[in-house]
């Protein structure tokens, strides 16, 4: 398992009982490197969502957890933050929430010459995706050729 891989699943495991006691849902943890900067990210929800103060709790408590646990061992940037209107489905429970709502899906090979669809999502597994078009046409896309699936919104 890569160190990123460890240092997402122990922020996680740290931050599991902080979002239980304030009743939020944790959407998803990345440690990524842009620009030369390492970022330890925290995407939190709740239902009508995230309020910035709701984010400065729990950055708080995770930082004061993470100097404790001091596992991690480059130099980073915490940041704790809503996932925003076109957040990834990563996990289970996004995809189950998802049904039935329009979503945008980016593809690492084309199917038909086309890399990008948008329609109803129909149903998944762990193996495929399906989605449903205005025509009522479905597509089953395999999940290891999605490169991002995301909910649509229109303005």
């Amino acid at each position: 398992m890569a160190k990123r891989e460890v240092y997402e699943q122990k922020t996680e495991a740290l931050l599991q009982p902080l979002i239980e006691e304030h009743q939020f849902e944790l959407v998803d943890v990345e440690f990524v490197r842009e620009a030369g900067t390492w970022f330890l990210r925290a995407y939190i929800d709740k239902p009508g969502g995230i309020t910035i103060d709701d984010c400065e709790v729990v950055s708080r408590a995770l930082s004061d957890l993470l100097d404790e646990k001091d596992f991690i061992e480059e130099a980073y940037i915490l940041e704790v933050s809503s996932p925003g209107l076109g957040r990834p489905l990563k996990k289970d429970k996004d995809f189950d929430r998802s049904l039935g709502e329009s979503v945008e899906v980016r593809l690492f090979k084309a199917i038909d010459k086309q890399k990008e669809f948008t329609g109803i999502l129909k149903a998944w597994n762990k193996d495929t995706v399906t989605l449903e078009f205005e025509d009522e046409a479905e597509l089953m896309i395999e999940r290891a050729n999605i490169a991002l699936i995301r909910l649509a919104f229109d303005f």
